[in-house]
């Protein structure tokens, strides 16, 4: 399968695995929604859990690249985490496909296929705490501080928020990007501010 062929393939098995999770996909499926054979698919994966694995590498090396500028801006404090949360936000807005795909992981989805999360999400997460852990007040954990932007950024663009001035039967607003930001700001401002006496 030649290069152009591949990346088509990659591209497909991403947008299956994003909308129907890894259970949920075959790789006839995915073959089949590609144009092309069985045998194809497998010359460049072996198995399903290997394409998966492919498309978690290529998701992984996307958010490298687009946060490869605030890593390397990163001060360890909170204009730091403001920085990486910014990168992270602006990443996951623009790729849903990726945010679908840890979101069906951490609801138990390719339960088979271990270990995805500890090459890529542990390593940066543990990095970033140690860098911050001597900069936070002694009552913040300086790993669920780094956990909790990253969840509020997953739950914002997953789920998003219902507002007390908008109507009981309004829909909950995903597109309140600035005004999340903001509140993700000053959640970080708190958690970096000294504990009160």
């Amino acid at each position: 399968m030649e290069g152009n062929d591949q990346d088509r393939l990659i591209e497909t098995a991403t947008r299956i695995f994003a909308e129907l999770g890894y259970d949920g996909a075959s790789l006839r499926m995915i073959a089949d929604a590609t144009g092309c054979d069985i045998g194809s698919v497998h010359q460049v994966a072996a198995t399903k859990a290997d394409l998966y694995r492919q498309v978690m590498q290529r998701v992984h090396t996307a958010e490298d690249q687009a946060m490869q500028d605030a890593v390397a801006r990163f001060t360890s404090d909170r204009q730091g985490i403001k920085l990486l949360a910014d990168a992270f936000l602006a990443f996951y807005a623009d790729h849903p496909q990726a945010l679908a795909l840890w979101q069906h992981g951490w609801m138990g989805d390719a339960a088979d296929v271990a270990g995805v999360d500890v090459l890529y999400v542990q390593p940066r997460s543990a990095q970033i705490a140690d860098k911050i852990r001597d900069r936070v007040p002694p009552d913040v954990d300086p790993d669920y501080l780094v956990w909790s932007v990253m969840w509020c950024v997953y739950g914002f663009l997953n789920t998003g928020t219902v507002h007390t001035s908008q109507r009981p039967s309004s829909a909950p607003r995903r597109t309140d990007i600035h005004g999340f930001q903001a509140f993700l700001h000053a959640m970080i401002d708190r958690l970096f501010a000294p504990p009160q006496p």
